[in-house]
């Protein structure tokens, strides 16, 4: 079966710093943090803002890049393969467009993963019947038993990563983000 994964760099070696020991991020994070704020201290900058937001990004790909390696590894799926596949299997045949909207990526890259996807059996697409410039996108039946069957586990390791939270710090997590979800939403206009 051909492998729909994007070539990607050595998620093992970007876990190891330059003296090619594990990275431990919360205590190489807070140092980070500190040598930031030594170097922009006088530019007036919100470093807490900052902070926030780059923790953001950091551990949103640390977490990616973690569920590739563990949950998706096995099937050999990419981490955008299977949020384009969870956007198909909860809502169902959709417009491209919309896909590629609620999958958080481009309609380009949202090309080429359904092509791969095509090709494996676990999507199809076929035209809008009432709008010739637009495609539907549906996961078939082996996608829906796949994400069926991927889903639990995937999971499971959500709830290994966040096991150190408690619910409420889960619950206040997941409202903080949201709130600057619907934040950048608005700047968008």
């Amino acid at each position: 079966m051909p492998s729909e994964r994007e070539p990607r760099r050595d998620v093992a070696a970007d876990e190891r710093g330059v003296d090619g020991r594990r990275r431990q991020h919360g205590r190489e994070l807070v140092d980070a943090e500190r040598d930031v704020a030594a170097r922009i201290g006088e530019l007036g900058v919100d470093a807490d803002s900052m902070a926030a937001i780059s923790n953001i990004f950091r551990v949103a790909t640390t977490i990616r890049n973690h569920m590739e390696r563990t949950v998706l590894a096995g099937p050999d799926v990419s981490f955008t393969a299977f949020t384009v596949l969870w956007v198909l299997w909860i809502w169902g045949e959709q417009e491209a467009r919309h896909v590629a909207d609620e999958s958080g990526v481009s309609r380009g890259t949202l090309t080429g993963v359904v092509t791969t996807l095509e090709r494996r059996g676990l999507v199809r697409r076929r035209p809008h019947p009432d709008d010739r410039r637009s495609v539907l996108v549906a996961a078939t039946d082996a996608g829906e038993a796949l994400m069926a069957e991927l889903f639990p586990v995937f999971n499971a390791e959500e709830a290994k990563v966040s096991a150190d939270l408690s619910a409420r710090q889960k619950d206040q997590l997941a409202d903080a983000l949201r709130t600057i979800l619907r934040t950048v939403d608005r700047l968008d206009g």
